[in-house]
């Protein structure tokens, strides 16, 4: 096999492969034996038809296509190796040469999608200025106060519906004559607005035993999206009573014997808390800078894939305006993706399991899913390299970062080890998500012939 390739811009090339019919022979001869397993001929038995009998009654052509469109993405793959191409996305295959005679060669040119070739900076000392933090009164007293309402009890009122109560409510949705969704006796805090768009105002000033509707989109299911009437019934108003703030309550939510105590550890964990803050900015500022000092060419054809991919799940291909944020918001994420990547080779990041199972562990949690069935779900779906990836990115971000000269506004030395609390993995994770991660214990992306593979096949 030869191949060739030419670059049509930083993030697009076109590859030119030759491969000899010696090379290709192996995969028409397959291609014979399964066509000749598929039809039925008269005087043969199936899998003993003669190639030129073959030839004669299905043709040639057929045979040739059958092995083509098995040995491209094997011959694709090969190429990009060879060439060192870091094929993404689609790629767009034209054959230009077909053996339709007896030692012909195939010829085929590939124009795809490639990651950017990045020049780094020096990783190492890199500056960055973080806000100087401090735990204010405001602070700890709005920790205190969300301490309180974990204690705080629910007490029924004879009023009208205010900001901030809590109601129970019967709500049902339907679109013309059909009836959507119905919830009976749901518990809601007016105010939160994580229901249905427009329930918040519906409720309030309304009373116990009274019903109003309302339009909204639905917000799940089928018909998300679409305006639905909506009908709800207050069934009961209550407020939530806080516990007083003294020594019993201390003794009650705490480990601590007087309010004064309580009040000490609330301030330091708040103090912590600012100090996290401070790690999370000089993490992003670090990013901020670098992706602001290096050069990093996006392809376009990418950047249109994802954002009407994200604008169609939204319904929402007609809003320009929208669709304006989304590609900008797009493409500096995907410039954020390939710094990172690059960073991760140079730095010769590796993802070891016991990180992935953490990862997988937090995701789980976000998407308030069990992590075995999380696990199990992300790897049917063929997402563990992608994950792997994602790792190594935050691995190589953190490298960096640990290496460099961290200060806040005030000219205060900042160290980040006191910053970031030390991430546990649970040993309890069983062997759904060993199994899934088992696919990407040592390296971190798939190979660029895994990719270009991939992407021929799909092709």
């Amino acid at each position: 096999m030869k191949s060739a390739v030419e670059t049509l811009s930083p993030t697009r090339v076109k590859l030119t492969v030759e491969v000899a019919f010696e090379e290709l022979k192996p995969m028409l001869d397959e291609a014979y034996r399964t066509i000749g397993a598929s039809v039925q001929i008269p005087g043969f038995r199936k899998g003993k038809v003669p190639s030129r009998i073959i030839d004669q009654r299905v043709g040639r052509g057929a045979v040739v296509q059958e092995a083509v469109n098995e040995a491209l993405p094997r011959f694709f793959a090969e190429a990009a190796e060879a060439e060192n191409v870091r094929v993404i996305g689609k790629p767009e295959v034209d054959v230009t040469a077909v053996p339709l005679e007896e030692g012909q060669d195939l010829e085929f040119t590939v124009e795809t999608d490639v990651r950017p070739e990045i020049e780094l900076p020096d990783l190492e000392g890199i500056a960055v200025e973080v806000d100087e933090v401090t735990a204010s009164e405001e602070d700890i007293e709005e920790r205190l106060t969300a301490l309180r309402e974990r204690f705080g009890s629910l007490v029924g009122v004879e009023r009208a519906v205010e900001d901030g109560d809590f109601v129970s409510i019967d709500l049902s949705a339907r679109i013309g004559d059909e009836e959507i969704d119905s919830v009976t006796g749901v518990s809601y805090e007016v105010g939160s607005n994580n229901m249905l768009e427009g329930l918040d105002e519906a409720l309030l000033g309304m009373s116990a035993d009274e019903s109003t509707t309302f339009t909204a989109p639905l917000a799940g299911g089928d018909h998300e999206g679409e305006e639905a009437e909506c009908f709800v019934t207050v069934q009961s108003v209550k407020v939530r009573e806080l516990p007083e703030l003294d020594d019993e309550f201390a003794q009650l939510a705490s480990e601590f014997d007087t309010l004064e105590d309580l009040r000490v550890d609330v301030s330091r964990q708040a103090e912590q808390a600012k100090k996290y803050e401070q790690g999370i900015q000089a993490r992003d500022k670090l990013l901020e800078q670098l992706l602001e000092a290096v050069d990093v060419p996006v392809p376009d054809g990418i950047v249109e894939a994802e954002v009407h991919q994200h604008l169609e799940g939204e319904n929402r291909l007609d809003d320009d305006e929208h669709r304006a944020e989304v590609q900008e918001s797009t493409r500096r994420a995907l410039r954020a993706q390939f710094l990172l990547d690059a960073v991760a080779e140079k730095l010769e990041v590796r993802v070891e399991q016991p990180e992935l199972i953490e990862y997988l562990v937090m995701s789980a949690q976000q998407y308030g899913m069990d992590p075995n069935e999380f696990a199990q779900a992300i790897d049917q779906q063929g997402q563990i390299p992608s994950i792997v990836q994602e790792v190594a990115r935050r691995k190589a971000l953190a490298a960096v970062l640990d290496q460099a000269r961290v200060t806040d506004s005030a000219g205060a030395q900042i160290d980040l080890d006191e910053l970031v609390p030390q991430p546990q993995t649970e040993p309890v994770f069983a062997e759904a998500a060993e199994d899934a991660s088992s696919t990407a214990e040592a390296d971190v992306p798939p190979t660029d012939a895994e990719l270009a593979a991939d992407g021929a096949a799909k092709a």
